[in-house]
């Protein structure tokens, strides 16, 4: 990704500039983007969208688990050392991973990474089993982490608004399984750390002015995915839904699909809200809200 942003006159980069350009939004959170220790990558791509009019001096970016190997056999094909056992899938370490790119300042010395949970600690997690036997095996369930990606709580200093705070994740795709559903039942825990994080499971949660945000791949109505911790975070009561029934990605076999949300909190006045479709950037729409107090 960053030889095709260093080198210019890519057709898909350059639709991805140009809807981010038109939308020109103070924040943004980006997913599916790769990681790399020196921020180079997210850097270069900065740089690309301030040469198409919108500025980010702010770049912000945590280590995944896309790609994070583990020496185990962590998706029960026998084998170890693929994508698929790593902790997140990834063909190497950041595989499309998460970024963040502000007008504003990141508070970096408030946020609060949860990406090294592991799966069996989520209250009430739904471990997969295979003939009533723990899947892949005992060893990999002790080591195999919630995320996928990863969770983050990221408080972001605005003039106009004071701190708003972003909860971030992308959530594994609820497919690429056997019967054991390995992936749905990920996906649906994924999706339920939010629900926990807000009743304050693992630290005091935002009181104000937080925005939870992210590629959760699972459409409330359509699809393979579980459905229950979708249809809780939609009707949670500390969030609102400006986008609501509004399909955000294109999936080969299934259409129009809604897989990425963006739901503030209840304080929050909606000025507009959208989705920008861009099919040569991606299968995934640009969704963005205006908001204030």
């Amino acid at each position: 990704m960053l030889r095709d942003i260093l080198k210019g006159a890519d057709p898909q980069i350059d639709a991805v500039v140009q809807t981010i350009a038109q939308a020109s939004p103070d924040i943004l959170v980006i997913q599916g983007f790769d990681y790399d220790m020196g921020g180079a990558a997210l850097s270069a791509f900065a740089d690309l969208l301030a040469q198409g009019g919108v500025n980010y001096p702010m770049q912000f970016a945590l280590p995944p688990n896309a790609g994070l190997q583990t020496t185990l056999d962590m998706d029960g094909d026998g084998k170890t050392g693929g994508p698929r056992d790593a902790q997140g899938y990834g063909r190497f370490f950041g595989d499309g991973a998460m970024a963040i790119l502000s007008r504003y300042p990141v508070l970096t010395s408030q946020v609060h990474d949860y990406s090294d949970l592991l799966w069996r600690d989520l209250p009430g997690a739904t471990l997969p089993t295979k003939d009533g036997d723990p899947f892949p095996s005992v060893a990999a369930q002790q080591e195999q982490r919630l995320s996928s990606h990863g969770h983050w709580v990221v408080p972001i200093e605005t003039p106009a608004l004071g701190t708003v705070t972003l909860m971030t994740s992308h959530a594994t795709p609820p497919v690429f399984d056997g019967p054991e559903d390995r992936n749905g039942l990920r996906n649906q825990d994924e999706i339920r750390f939010w629900d926990h994080f807000l009743g304050g499971v693992f630290a005091a949660p935002p009181s104000e002015k937080f925005v939870l945000l992210g590629d959760m791949n699972n459409d409330p109505n359509k699809g393979e995915g579980l459905k229950p911790a979708i249809h809780r975070l939609l009707d949670h009561p500390q969030l609102q839904d400006p986008l609501k029934g509004q399909p955000t990605a294109i999936f080969n076999g299934l259409g129009d699909m809604r897989v990425d949300y963006l739901l503030p909190s209840d304080d929050w006045r909606v000025i507009a809200s959208g989705i920008a479709r861009n099919p040569a950037a991606s299968r995934h729409s640009l969704i963005w809200v205006d908001l204030e107090r």
